[in-house]
């Protein structure tokens, strides 16, 4: 088996393959894998006996991560894992997981273990650990980048299917970039802070490296509860669709400066051909405001934010931190409030200009980082090349953007190279699904693997649209999909109904239907059916055209959600075979047809 991808996952269960065999391939790539991958592991025991439960139960199987291997940094509290934000000393033991974790583990994903990082998430190289550095994936003589160093190598090494990380400044990006996976950074306060060790509280997002943008997309749908509890939560609202034909926004000549990466440059000019030929009009803007906004985060009163995370730290254990990462967070205890005034003033006039660049442009496209350095030249100078990584990244949280960054290329001495696609806060849905597109037709595959990425079948991820759940003809493959497919729905994901509900086959239908009624009965029972996702026009148009009996009503779905769906009225059920038993529409189908 090649990486670990939700689709794969979910065709090998489907296949007979259990997940304690999952998980036991996984404890093996791990125990083949680098050490400084990991800080901590979990028990054999422990994942295998809750590989074993998720087996041993029926309704596991419609959950949306069921039996999905994942790791987690380890500034993100998780029980039975001392949390130590890369620092021996400052390690404690939660009593409870971070919400973002609690909500994976409850939709059927299995936590592997706690991953290694830049020492208080402060460092985009991956270097700044007493556990040891993770090495770029295609050559160790690399950084991996950082903070989120040893997420990203365990996806990217086939070892997880996804990680969490976090992003203040680029380390939920730059770790994906330089080795060949994708990375999701949400709008601020999408997913839940609460359990992570802070670095910058009032900007720190919990970010996701996967495989696909798809499968990033699928994990923040889980995880992207909001959190009444965390103070800078922000619940997510309705989106619009990015027009089909969109402006993306690409630097000037004078901003792309990669540090004399000639390749990088040459790779990030064939990125913007590959966006324009996915129907994208490139428009040049001025990088200026987004760069001085940048410059505040290590520079300006922002530093301090750090040092009030770890103030009492600071002082009593100076000489158990990273040198680096002491140099950078004690600045913070120097600043003044009059300095963090001038610098919000400053923060201001940059947004100002900043929104006047984004009226040019739906999507911003930019390197993720502008070069990659060895392990051996950042020791040689570590602030100020740590700096150079974060010339496109440093930014997006400051601003309240979101971003994703996407594998785009290798240079022709085997390192990866990697675009982030941005835009204003909350468009994280869109460009997900722009970016599945955008790395289909890269041609680089993910991590190690080379297989191509598909660039169709992309589900829609959370805030796209309404959700509507078919049991029947409008099923993948079946005669009336093309209703669906024709208003541009998406397929979201395979479920199953509560089980409580009767399917039928309805009498004299063209083509045959089914009619689904909710209902106490001993022989009722879950069906299984599709979720499909609509934009809220769309939906209004589709509900309009269907014929009586047929209707759309709330359906429970197994896992407690309830979506719109179809429902049929009772006066339709007479003549019509009950099909419960065959627990959903395409198996009496099969039936019937052999």
């Amino acid at each position: 088996m090649e990486a670990f991808t939700l689709a794969g996952l979910k065709a090998a269960y489907r296949d007979g393959v259990q997940v304690a065999d999952i998980v036991t391939e996984a404890l093996r790539r791990m125990a083949a894998s680098d050490p400084a991958v990991w800080i901590s592991r979990a028990e054999r025991n422990r994942v295998m006996a809750r590989a074993e439960a998720l087996d041993a139960d029926p309704q596991a199987r419609a959950l949306p991560l069921f039996g999905v291997p994942f790791a987690v940094k380890d500034n993100i509290d998780c029980t039975g894992f001392d949390t130590t934000a890369g620092c021996p000393s400052y390690a404690y033991r939660p009593q409870e997981d971070a919400p973002v974790v609690a909500q994976l583990l409850a939709a059927g994903a299995i936590l592997m273990g706690k991953t290694n990082l830049d020492q208080f998430a402060t460092g985009l190289v991956g270097t700044r650990s007493p556990y040891g550095a993770p090495r770029c994936v295609f050559d160790s003589r690399y950084v991996s980048g950082g903070s989120s160093s040893g997420s990203a190598v365990a996806v990217a090494s086939g070892q997880v299917a996804f990680a969490l990380g976090t992003d203040t400044a680029g380390s939920g990006r730059v770790p994906a970039a330089f080795n060949n996976i994708v990375g999701l950074k949400p709008t601020r306060g999408h997913l839940s802070a609460r359990g992570v060790v802070p670095a910058c509280r009032s900007l720190d997002c919990v970010s996701i490296f996967a495989n696909t943008a798809v499968d990033a997309a699928a994990v923040a749908d889980v995880a992207g509860v909001f959190d009444p509890a965390d103070p800078f939560a922000r619940p997510m609202p309705a989106v619009a669709p990015l027009p089909e034909h969109f402006r993306f926004g690409v630097l000037s000549s004078a901003d792309q400066d990669f540090f004399g990466d000639g390749e990088a440059a040459v790779l990030y000019a064939a990125a913007i051909a590959r966006l324009q030929a996915l129907g994208g009009t490139s428009v040049s803007f001025d990088y200026t405001p987004f760069r001085q906004a940048a410059a505040l985060l290590y520079e300006g009163a922002w530093v301090a934010e750090r040092t009030v995370a770890i103030t009492e730290f600071l002082v009593s254990h100076a000489a158990e931190m990273d040198p680096s990462v002491h140099e950078i967070i004690a600045k913070g205890a120097s600043l003044t409030a009059a300095d963090a005034f001038k610098g919000q003033y400053r923060l201001a006039d940059c947004r100002r200009r900043a929104d006047v660049e984004w009226e040019k442009m739906d999507v911003m496209l930019l390197p993720t980082a502008a070069v990659h350095y060895t392990v051996d030249e950042i020791a040689s100078d570590p602030i100020r090349r740590n700096n150079d990584l974060g010339r496109f990244t440093n930014w997006v949280n400051l601003l309240d953007a979101c971003g994703i960054a996407v594998p785009a290329g290798f240079r022709k001495n085997g390192l990866p190279f990697g675009i982030t696609l941005l835009a204003p806060a909350f468009v994280e849905p869109q460009l997900t699904l722009l970016a599945q597109h955008f790395h289909g037709a890269s041609d680089c595959g993910s991590g190690r693997s080379r297989t191509p990425v598909p660039e169709t079948n992309i589900a829609a991820p959370a805030g796209a649209g309404v959700d509507l759940f078919v049991v029947g003809a409008h099923m993948t493959g079946m005669p009336l999909n093309r209703e669906l497919t024709d208003l541009r729905a998406r397929f979201v994901v395979t479920v199953r109904t509560a089980p409580d509900y009767k399917l039928y086959a309805l009498a004299n239908t063209t083509p045959a239907k089914p009619g689904l009624v909710r209902m106490s009965a001993e022989d009722a029972g879950a069906i299984a059916g599709e979720i499909w996702r609509l934009t809220p026009e769309a939906f209004g148009t589709f509900v309009a055209k269907i014929p009586a009996p047929l209707g759309i009503g709330k359906i429970m779905l197994e896992d407690g959600r309830q979506v719109c769906g179809f429902l049929c009225e009772p006066f339709a059920l007479e003549g019509a075979r009950n099909i419960t038993s065959f627990g959903g529409w395409r198996a009496f189908l099969t039936e019937k047809n052999a």
